[in-house]
């Protein structure tokens, strides 16, 4: 399993310079290959300029260079080797997310002129946030992640790797321009919890968009599977690949994500087809304790009538019998995830 950019999964102290930059090898996760990256990229690194860090903890640094570009080039210059067993690479770009310390989105020189006066979101347009500011370079990283996946398929292509190599396209959030927070994620609405989830390759050629509802944690079965694997008894997670073949399996799916809130606040949702239900601890710091022994109905929207999350439903009375099954959801889903069993108290905003 080789691994290039971004790392996310190990602690940090940003202040006291604790936990930036190399990753020992015993806290990769089982990335036992190539290592080219850096934990809290968004730290070490700069749109056109920064430092990775090899397996033996040797710097690897670009300047004048695009950061998007630097990666896909080292993850072309590893598809272009010799490899006589199979491989995972991991790709894991910065982009469209803010670089930190800038409170700001950067997209390569020229890009943002591109998208002066772009289409606005429709769950954006009508709130307040940073969206009129930071849009046009949003969008501009979305087309060089673009050029960068098109980038990766040719060489592909060119290596003759096409025809046996599976390729995922995901992220790990969305964007809300602080339109629903003070930051840019972190809430139950769709535009923090939506992503991209695409899959091609061996057994996946379908050429169909599916409607489900399916989660992050839904990948790793699905690649098992596609590639022949046994999946783990105790991995969490739904192996994918029957909703392409199976009329079944689609009928039966259920239609449910289970959301974890941390950091803006310690919060629990779930999003179904034609609800968002959240609810949380105001009384606990996010950044302090992950979760909470109690909680309260927070927000709520049905997304039939209110596709952009405008009104929140939590707590009218007329809502009341609704909200109780979601509640009731939103418990099941905790258990299974392995969380103790927790009080939600029903929101009062309402007489």
């Amino acid at each position: 399993a080789n691994f290039i950019g971004k790392w996310h999964l190990m602690h940090a102290d940003r202040r006291a310079g604790i936990g930036l930059g190399w990753v020992p090898p015993e806290l990769r996760h089982g990335f036992d290959g190539l290592w080219e990256g850096a934990n809290e990229f968004e730290w070490t690194t700069h749109p056109y300029q920064g430092t990775i860090w090899d397996n033996q903890n040797h710097e690897i640094t670009y300047k004048d260079e695009y950061r998007i570009d630097f990666i896909t080039g080292r993850a072309v210059q590893f598809l272009r080797q010799a490899h006589d067993k199979p491989f995972l690479l991991f790709v894991s770009q910065l982009e469209p997310h803010q670089q930190n310390d800038l409170k700001r989105v950067v997209a390569p020189k020229g890009y943002a002129e591109r998208y002066t006066n772009p289409l606005v979101p429709a769950d954006c347009r009508d709130l307040p946030g940073d969206w009129q500011e930071q849009l046009p370079d949003y969008y501009g990283c979305v087309q060089k992640i673009d050029e960068s996946v098109g980038t990766i398929l040719k060489t592909l292509e060119e290596q003759n790797l096409t025809d046996n190599t599976i390729v995922v396209f995901i992220s790990d959030h969305g964007c809300h321009f602080e339109t629903r927070n003070t930051e840019y994620k972190r809430s139950p609405h769709d535009a923090s919890i939506r992503f991209p989830f695409i899959l091609n390759g061996p057994g996946l050629n379908h050429g169909m968009v599916r409607d489900e509802i399916v989660t992050m944690i839904d990948l790793t079965p699905t690649l098992l599977a596609a590639a022949g694997a046994p999946i783990p008894p105790s991995m969490k997670g739904r192996n994918l690949l029957p909703l392409l073949t199976s009329q079944q399996a689609r009928d039966q799916w259920e239609d449910v994500a289970y959301i974890q809130i941390s950091e803006s606040m310690v919060g629990r949702a779930i999003r179904t087809r034609e609800w968002c239900y959240c609810v949380a601890d105001r009384s606990k710091i996010g950044t302090e304790v992950p979760s909470s022994m109690h909680y309260e109905e927070y927000q709520m929207y049905n997304l039939f009538d209110d596709p952009n999350q405008q009104i929140n439903l939590a707590g009218r009375q007329e809502y009341r019998k609704q909200a109780a099954v979601l509640r009731a959801l939103l418990l099941k889903k905790m258990a299974e995830a392995g969380e103790e069993v927790a009080e939600i108290t029903p929101a009062h905003l309402y007489p």
